[in-house]
């Protein structure tokens, strides 16, 4: 859900080698999802603000995973991403 890259430019630069790992193989969180290749690499590392998933009716859901595994993992959202997710959040 939320890329590595992602993760670390949101907080996880900060984090130990285990928190990493660990969040990384989170499977508690909406944190690992099956896509098909192409849109694993369309994605690659952006977030909401950058991309959002071509499948619209999936974006309400797209947006509920990402806010909570930001929020579980206390990492921080940019300004654009924040507009994204509100704007994608409120036509839910």
């Amino acid at each position: 859900m939320v890329p590595l890259a992602e993760a670390w430019r949101s907080g996880a630069s900060s984090w130990t080698t285990a928190q990493r790992q660990s969040f990384a193989n989170d499977l508690s969180q909406p944190q690992l999802i099956a896509v098909t290749d192409n849109v694993n690499q369309e994605k690659s590392d952006q977030d909401p603000g950058e991309w959002l998933p071509p499948r619209t009716a999936y974006r309400c859901m797209y947006a509920r995973m990402w806010v909570d595994v930001k929020h579980h993992w206390k990492l921080t959202v940019n300004s654009a991403e924040k507009s994204a997710l509100q704007s994608v959040l409120n036509n839910c």
